[in-house]
This record gives structure tokens, sequence and C-alpha cells, in this order.
């Protein structure tokens, strides 16, 4: 299966993989609207198996085959220790 990936210019790290190139009609108007303009970053193929960064592939492949579109949210600051306050800075 392959996987197109777009980025969303007005939500900061926001993805949308879509399984045709360029058609955003599966997409729901009020996801567009919060989306904003999206720009190409990516085409993927998603072998099972495959490891994506911050996604499960298998999710991906069944939210692709079933809608036809995956959102990748951004990651939770609880889930990120790097955002927290170490008492390290001068």
């Amino acid at each position: 299966m392959h996987a197109y990936v777009y980025k969303s210019q007005r939500k900061a790290d926001t993805y949308v993989y879509l399984a045709t190139r360029d058609d955003f009609t599966l997409l729901p108007e009020a996801l567009r609207a919060q989306l904003g303009a999206l720009h190409f970053v990516l085409d993927v193929a998603l072998t099972p198996g495959r490891r994506l960064a911050r996604e499960d592939v298998d999710a991906v492949r069944g939210n692709l085959a079933v809608r036809g579109f995956h959102l990748q949210l951004p990651p939770s600051a609880a889930g990120d220790p790097m955002r927290d306050d170490w008492g390290t800075d001068a």
C-alpha cells in the first residue's frame, strides 16, 4: 500500500496521509478548514512491518483502507520528556 503525506500549514506537527495523491475530497470539510493548506512532503510505501516515526503502520494502513486518509496529530506534551524543566538552565 502506498501513502502520500501532507503537512498542515496551519497546525504544527500535523500530517495527513492519503491513499490517493492530492485527493482531498475524502477529508471532512470541517477538518480541511482546521488544517488549512496542505503541503506535500512524502511518498511512502506502507509495507507490513515497516516502521514509522510516530504512527503504527497497521493503524495507518487500516485508516487508509477504510477512510482513504489518516490524520497524524502532534505528540502530547505529557508524552515528551524533553518538554519538562530539568532545572539545568543557567
